[in-house]
C-alpha cells in the first residue's frame, strides 16, 4: 500500500516498431481484415502494452499486481499507425487516490509517430484492493 500519491509521474519514452505480421496476426485473431492496416486495438500493444510494465515496476508505484483489476481501458486516436511505422509512447499517472479500502489509478499514454504527430492516447483505470 502507498501513503503518497505518484499522481503526475511521468516515465521514459519507449520506442516500439509495429511489425507488420504481428499487427496481421493481431487483425486475424481478433476477425478483422489483416490487409486493413493496423487494427484500432493493437494500441493495447503499442501504446498501453509498451508502458505500463513501467509503473508495475516502479516500487514507489507500489502496485500491487496480485491485488489489481483492469477496470477500464479507453483510446483516442488523431491517427492510426501505419503497418512498419515505428512510433513513441510515453506513460504517466494522471491520477492516483484511494477510497473505501481501494486505491484507483489512471496511467494515460501518449503515442506519437517519428516526426512528432499525435497518434492516440490511451487511458487505463487500474483498481487495487489494499
Amino acid at each position: 500500500m502507498t501513503e503518497v500519491s505518484v499522481a503526475g509521474r511521468s516515465y521514459p519514452a519507449v520506442t516500439f516498431q509495429i511489425d507488420r505480421e504481428h499487427a496481421a496476426a493481431f487483425a486475424r485473431a481478433i476477425g478483422a481484415d489483416p490487409g486493413a492496416g493496423v487494427p484500432p486495438t493493437f494500441a493495447a500493444v503499442y501504446s498501453l502494452g509498451a508502458t505500463a510494465s513501467q509503473l508495475f515496476e516502479d516500487p514507489e508505484a507500489a502496485i500491487d499486481f496480485a491485488k489489481l483489476l483492469h477496470a477500464e481501458q479507453e483510446f483516442a486516436w488523431t491517427r492510426h499507425p501505419q503497418p512498419g511505422e515505428t512510433v513513441t509512447s510515453q506513460g504517466r499517472i494522471a491520477s492516483d487516490m484511494s477510497r473505501r479500502g481501494m486505491r484507483f489509478v489512471s496511467f494515460e499514454t501518449d503515442t506519437k509517430g517519428a516526426g512528432g504527430d499525435e497518434i492516440c492516447r490511451s487511458r487505463a483505470l487500474f483498481v487495487i484492493r489494499q
